[in-house]
């Protein structure tokens, strides 16, 4: 019986795909874990307790309908599982491989919190539709019926294509601005590697491609093109440009050459591995390699960051944080995969200053942690006297992202903005106080999970549609 096939979670201990030893990936950007065999999955997808209120859904931002494609998984029938998996997000197969499911889904299995050991989800979830792709299941949008209605979409990141495969399905006519040269967004050019191989993005990008999407390209919307003119080409228009502003830092010598922002030393690292020309990376200035580096911050940024100057063959690799690893922002699994990997981190620990120019070192204060502050979090209060300087050839700053003046940028002072400049707009639908004009993702959030921009792109569209068939029938009226 089918049921038979099912919890499984007594019985059958929790097993992740073989991930590769540290010394061999180190050498590669490549992805860490190997794909589950069929069996191997099934057998994984069968310890699901198929219970009565799956936490893990309710805690997935898209609700993905996960016992039912655990169970689907573990009977074989794989091509409804991907169904049931697409039906709710867009890219499943990217979500499997970067969401942190340890503060998500699988963090939140009962079984985990029965001591039991939770279902692998995320690794399921990959299994599942790069199955789906391997088999041929994965179709482009075919819209049943073309619509006269069009949208422009700016920023080609999780946010805009997600919204722009709902749309294409239903028909609309879908455009979408980017201001670099590949679609994806921090998909393709923030994510390295090892995370998120890039055949897999562009695949998806081809797909939507393939179903009808235009792409604009090398397209810096208020250089470029104008966003009036945006407007004046689309019935709706989509603000989905995430946050690509570095957080600034002070001290003495912040402006020695030798400190370099994420983002600027991911995308030239992801650029070599397309094969680009990247001067920047070739000169040496955004390179790790043979260098003594330091890495200041304690998110996923500050992950990717260790882990690729590691595979450039960086001399030693550090991270500073200031507060302590139960604190830290970042996924625990990539601390845990960066020690492998010889990563060493200095918690409670804090620039204040760099010493050399070029750089050569940083000052460094060390912390304890103090009264919680307002949100609850214990606030990080400088030890007197225990002040150090740690060697350094490259600093990357890794302090996070705010989001760009797009008022100031686009010659758009109506357009709404909050205080800290993300752009004001209704929850669940997008939709800002510019008619037509809606935002999703990270410019609305601030700096967020991709499977939350999937979410908001998601959510948007199917407003937008709404609000197309309301138009059409005041007009049919």
């Amino acid at each position: 019986m089918a049921g038979e096939r099912m919890l499984k979670f007594v019985t059958v201990e929790r097993d992740m795909p073989e991930k590769r030893s540290a010394d061999v990936r180190r050498e590669d950007f490549r992805e860490i874990y190997a794909e589950f065999a069929a069996e191997k999955a099934a057998e994984q997808a069968s310890r699901c307790s198929q219970c009565g209120v799956p936490y893990c859904q309710s805690h997935c931002p898209l609700h993905n309908n996960i016992p039912d494609w655990l169970r689907l998984t573990a009977q074989g029938r794989l091509k409804e599982a991907y169904e049931v998996s697409q039906a709710t997000n867009t890219f499943p197969e990217i979500c499997g491989r970067i969401c942190p499911q340890d503060r998500l889904c699988e963090g939140n299995c009962v079984i985990e919190l029965s001591g039991h050991g939770t279902v692998t989800i995320g690794s399921v979830e990959k299994y599942i539709t790069d199955t789906a792709w391997e088999e041929g299941w994965v179709e482009p949008p075919k819209p049943a019926q073309e619509r006269t209605e069009s949208v422009g979409i700016i920023g080609a990141g999780p946010g805009g294509l997600a919204a722009a495969d709902v749309l294409r399905r239903a028909g609309v006519q879908v455009t979408i601005y980017d201001r670099y040269d590949r679609a994806g967004g921090l998909l393709t050019y923030g994510i390295p590697g090892f995370k998120l191989e890039k055949d897999v993005v562009m695949r998806r990008n081809a797909q939507l491609e393939d179903g009808g999407v235009t792409f604009v390209l090398n397209c810096d919307v208020g250089k470029d093109i104008g966003f009036d003119e945006i407007r004046s080409r689309h019935d709706a228009v989509i603000i989905a440009t995430g946050v690509y502003k570095s957080r600034s830092i002070e001290g003495p010598g912040a402006g020695s050459p030798g400190l370099v922002r994420a983002i600027d030393f991911l995308t030239a690292s992801n650029r070599k591995s397309f094969g680009d020309e990247v001067p920047e990376f070739d000169s040496g200035e955004l390179n790790a390699s043979g260098k003594r580096v330091v890495v200041i911050g304690g998110g996923d940024t500050a992950m990717d960051c260790v882990r690729t100057s590691v595979r450039q063959g960086a001399k030693s690799v550090k991270c500073l944080y200031r507060r302590d690893r139960a604190n830290m922002p970042g996924s625990q699994r990539e601390v845990a995969n960066a020690e492998e990997e010889g990563v060493v981190f200095e918690w409670l620990s804090a620039p204040k200053g760099f010493t050399g120019d070029p750089v050569s070192g940083v000052m460094v204060q060390k912390m304890r942690l103090g009264a919680p502050d307002a949100s609850g979090r214990q606030t990080p209060e400088v030890i007197p006297g225990a002040d150090y300087v740690e060697d350094a050839d490259l600093v990357i700053l890794a302090l996070g992202f705010e989001p760009e003046e797009l008022p100031k940028l686009w010659d758009q002072d109506d357009l709404p903005v909050t205080r800290w400049g993300t752009v004001l707009a209704q929850y669940g639908s997008g939709a800002t106080d510019l008619p037509g004009v809606y935002a999703v993702g990270d410019i609305v959030r601030g700096a967020s999970l991709v499977v939350w921009a999937i979410r908001d792109g998601r959510d948007c569209a199917a407003a937008i549609l709404e609000g197309f068939d309301r138009n059409r029938a005041v007009a049919a009226e």
